[in-house]
Order: C-alpha cells, then sequence, then structure tokens
C-alpha cells in the first residue's frame, strides 16, 4: 500500500479520486449515452458545430451527467463554472452570470454554467436564470435525477433541450473498469485481478462513480501477495463498499419490487407492511416526493369516495414534504401512509373512467343530446338547442331524473359506488334518485 499511496497523484497536496482522475477527455472515451454521444448524435453534433445550446440533462446517479458537461464545455473551449443547487443561492447565480457577461463582452468567450441538482432550486433560484439564459450570456446546463417536468419551471424548460441519460449496461461498466485498470496512472503499474467484475458492477448499483470509488478503496484494502498481485475478492469488494445500496436500487428490479409491495400493502389495508416498505424506500434513498405522488395516484385509485378526504390528505402531503424535506418528511409520509391504510378502499371511480375510455374508444362520438346543448344564438334556440332542459336547482332535492348520455348509452352506468366508507352514502342516494337507473348491489 506504500506504493499506491507514492503513486496516487496529487493537486494543491490533496489527492485526487479515481473518479476524478478517470474522466473521459473525449467523447470516444465517454461511456454509455451513444443514443447522444454517437456519431451523428445530438450532443456530438452541438459539439462538432461549435453550437453549444443550454439543455437539462436527466437521469440517474452516475451515469455522466457532469461528466458530459465538462466535456461539453472543454471541447467549445468554454469557461466551466460549476454551482451545486444544494449549497448555492440566488447570490451565487448572480456572481456566476457576472462572470459570464464578463467573459463574453471582454474577452469573447462562452461560459457554460453547470447546475447540479437543479431540481433543488426554488422557482425564485430557476426565474434568476431565465434572462441570462435567453440572452445567451450563459449556456446553461442543469442535472437532475428528477422528472423535469415536475421539478423545473415551464419557461426554463422552454428554454432548454432536455435529454434523458440511460442506465449504463453491463459492457460500459466493463469499459470504465478496463480503461482505470489499463490508463490510470496510478492502478496501470498494478497488477490487480478482480475475482467476480459482475460481482463490482452489481455492488455499484448503476453508478459509474460509485463503482470506480470502491474500485481504488478496494486496492487500498488489498496487500499485494507474494508476487506483487492484489487480488480483488468479493469479500474485499463488500468490506470496501459497506452498505447495503445492493437491496435498493432505485432504477433496477428492486426499486419496482419495493413500491409495488408498498402499494399493495397500503391497499391490503395492512399499516405496518405498508410503514415497514416505506422505511425502506427511504432507507435505500428514493426521493420522498416520489413516493409522496404515488399516495395521491393510489387515493383516487384504491380509496376513491369510500374516503374522499384521502385525496385532500396525500397531496397536502407531497406539499409538506417539498417544504421541509427530509429526514422530517418521513414523519408525514408515515402519518400519511398509515391512514391511506387504515381508511375504507374502493375502486369504483377508477373502474369508472376505465369503462367510459373503453366505450370512448371502441363505440362512435355520439352527438349530444338536444336539451342539454349549449344556444348561445338565437338561430340555436330556434333549432331547438337547450329545448325541455330542465334546471335541476329548481326541483326537490336540486334534482330531477332526466337523460344526459347520448340515446345510444342512456341506460348505461359506470360508476357503481361501493358500501364502503362514505361511498355507501353515495350508492344509497343515487338508487334513491334514479329510480330508472338502479346500480347494482
Amino acid at each position: 500500500m506504500e506504493l499506491f499511496e507514492e503513486q496516487k497523484p496529487k493537486k494543491d497536496g490533496i489527492s485526487i479520486p479515481l473518479a476524478e482522475r478517470m474522466r473521459p477527455k473525449t467523447l470516444d472515451e465517454f461511456a454509455g449515452q451513444k443514443h447522444l454521444v454517437g456519431e451523428g448524435k445530438p450532443i456530438r453534433l452541438m459539439i462538432e458545430r461549435n453550437e453549444p445550446a443550454s439543455m437539462i440533462l436527466w437521469g440517474p446517479p452516475g451515469v455522466g451527467k457532469t461528466t458530459l458537461a465538462l466535456l461539453i464545455a472543454n471541447l467549445v473551449k468554454a469557461e466551466f463554472v460549476e454551482l451545486s443547487a444544494i449549497s448555492s443561492g440566488v447570490k451565487d447565480v448572480r456572481a456566476a452570470i457576472e462572470k459570464a457577461q464578463f467573459n463574453r463582452d471582454q474577452k469573447g468567450k462562452q461560459t457554460i454554467l453547470f447546475i447540479d441538482e437543479i431540481h433543488r432550486f426554488n422557482k425564485a433560484q430557476q426565474d434568476s436564470l431565465l434572462q441570462s439564459s435567453e440572452k445567451g450570456i450563459v449556456i446553461l446546463i442543469g442535472a437532475t435525477t428528477e422528472n423535469p417536468s415536475f421539478e423545473v419551471i415551464s419557461p426554463l424548460l422552454s428554454r432548454s433541450r432536455v435529454y434523458v441519460l440511460e442506465e449504463l449496461a453491463k459492457e460500459d461498466f466493463y469499459l470504465i473498469i478496463s480503461n482505470a485498470l489499463s490508463k490510470d496512472e496510478v492502478l496501470s503499474k498494478i497488477n490487480i485481478c478482480i475475482e467476480d467484475k459482475d460481482f463490482l458492477v452489481k455492488l455499484a448499483g448503476g453508478d459509474g462513480r460509485r463503482l470506480l470509488n470502491g474500485l481504488e478503496l478496494a486496492v487500498k484494502l488489498t496487500k499485494p501477495g507474494a508476487d506483487g498481485l492484489v487480488n480483488l475478492s468479493n469479500a474485499i469488494f463488500k468490506e470496501a463498499f459497506q452498505t447495503n445500496y445492493i437491496k435498493y436500487d432505485k432504477n433496477q428490479e428492486e426499486h419496482y419490487n419495493i413500491i409495488s409491495a408498498f402499494i399493495k400493502s397500503t391497499r391490503g389495508s395492512d399499516p405496518d407492511a405498508a410503514v415497514y416498505w416505506l422505511a425502506r424506500m427511504l432507507g435505500g434513498g428514493e426521493d420522498p416526493k416520489f413516493i409522496a405522488r404515488r399516495m395521491i395516484i393510489l387515493a383516487s385509485e384504491d380509496i376513491g369516495n369510500a374516503d374522499p378526504y384521502a385525496l385532500t390528505l396525500a397531496t397536502n402531503a407531497f406539499t409538506a414534504v417539498e417544504y421541509i424535506g427530509m429526514p422530517e418528511a418521513a414523519l408525514v409520509l408515515s402519518q400519511v401512509v398509515t391512514y391511506l391504510a387504515s381508511c375504507p378502499k374502493s375502486n369504483a371511480s377508477y373502474m369508472a373512467i376505465n369503462k367510459a375510455n373503453e366505450d370512448v374508444k371502441s363505440l362512435p362520438a355520439y352527438d349530444v343530446p338536444l336539451h342539454l346543448k349549449n344556444a348561445p344564438t338565437k338561430l340555436m334556440k330556434e333549432l331547438g338547442y337547450g329545448k325541455d332542459y330542465d334546471y335541476a336547482h329548481n326541483f326537490e332535492n336540486h334534482f330531477i331524473e332526466q337523460q344526459y348520455l347520448p340515446d345510444k348509452l342512456k341506460d348505461k352506468i359506470y360508476y357503481n359506488p361501493s358500501e364502503q366508507g362514505e361511498e355507501g352514502r353515495f350508492k344509497e342516494r343515487l338508487n334513491l334518485l334514479w329510480k330508472n337507473k338502479k346500480r347494482p348491489g
């Protein structure tokens, strides 16, 4: 290990991590994302034409968002200014824009402003970027792991191109490992043997940076054998990664398994199981807003009018989670999921829209009954538009039984309330009102 420490590159006395040393210098060295950087693809063409444009790079951690932004800046010879949305505010953004203005006006040089985790900027912070990106003072590159449609304001989205970075394939990780062992100025001088590359890739959980950091630490933890060989075993890799990260991968099968268990436990009225799977997701680093969004969907799909308040509570939960963030957001999520799991269930409204959608897709677009048509003009009134329409509020119980569906569908029932919770009252009322249109019990 003394050899390793002696050889490790340093900058200003500080050791440079392997992941930083292995950042590619050309697009051909860049692992993955061939749909963006391959021959004839948009980002490669942008660089070849020296026409960089503002963009949002959306993808999971460790797939190369920061590296790609750096590559673009280097290859178009622009100054690279990096801000983190976690620690930077409007003041930092303004300072970066002033620097970019100076570069453009005094040096004739472009500036790429890279904002990592741009989804963490609030509306005011994102607003501060609009004018400078629109005028070309900065080329904005934002990186996000979250859907920009939800997290980035519309005006900023309209000024940017959104590129989706895909998970790295196994072959991409093999390339990263091969390059590290053969090209890195430190590892290339050490005789290294990896017992199981697939195991290393699996531990990395789809994150190229994590893979390189784990590989570097594993080499540090392993003493060379008598023959000078550094044999990296699975046990060493487990020690190097020191985490159960593999148990919950946000972007692979286990992610879908656990969110499925969470939803099904809540739907199945088991608050104990629901809160357990919630803890698993949060412990694995899942975005709490993703969980809150799924609970909003569940509140309509699986609870519906059995407890109409469930949707209000779930929607308020999303707002609260957005306001306070983790770790306190876990308290909000726990309160709401235990409520959702404990309250009555009904999928009647979900089934109603599905049945209506089936008819809309498969049947002709039937005309609106004449008495329901709007009659804003004299001619329309003369044609009978709105004639014989009964205004419900003029009648007892604010109801009069009349036809609202097209003639061909007049007896159709899409919404059949359950007898659960509040929905039981709805069913009783509808059957009482619509004496000629009984809903099955």
